[in-house]
């Protein structure tokens, strides 16, 4: 059966950090191009970074580049997202997604390309 599960989620101050685990099971991770995204209440949901299965490039959105780190770790079948300075603004629900059919070598951070999602983790930012 294949599962995505995110964790690491939490209440943190604004200029902490977190790091979100999406550990799969069912599926090798490093076959397929993995991203993160979120989604706060009343917005549109939001690619934040992805990385391509092929040579592992990535793409991170520019509210969050020189902040947000994307790694895999392939002995632990887990995609990380490593926050640092968090803002307020960061406050929402983050989802973990493979891209199944996703072959292109750059990374590509758009949903809909997206084919397995997770439940979800919140991230909170407040003081």
């Amino acid at each position: 059966q294949l599962q995505l599960v995110e964790s690491g989620g939490g209440l943190v101050q604004p200029g902490g950090s977190l790091r979100l685990s999406c550990a799969a099971s069912g599926f090798t991770l490093d076959y397929y191009a993995i991203g993160w995204f979120r989604q706060a209440p009343g917005k549109e949901r939001e690619g934040v970074s992805c990385i391509s299965s092929s040579k592992g490039s990535t793409n991170y959105a520019d509210s969050v580049k020189g902040r947000f780190t994307i790694s895999r770790d392939n002995a632990k079948n887990t995609v990380y997202l490593q926050m640092n300075s968090l803002k307020p603004e960061d406050t929402a629900v983050y989802y973990c997604a493979a891209g199944f059919h996703i072959t292109t070598a750059q990374a590509i951070c758009v949903g809909p390309a997206y084919d397995y999602w997770g439940q979800g983790t919140q991230v909170t930012v407040s003081s």
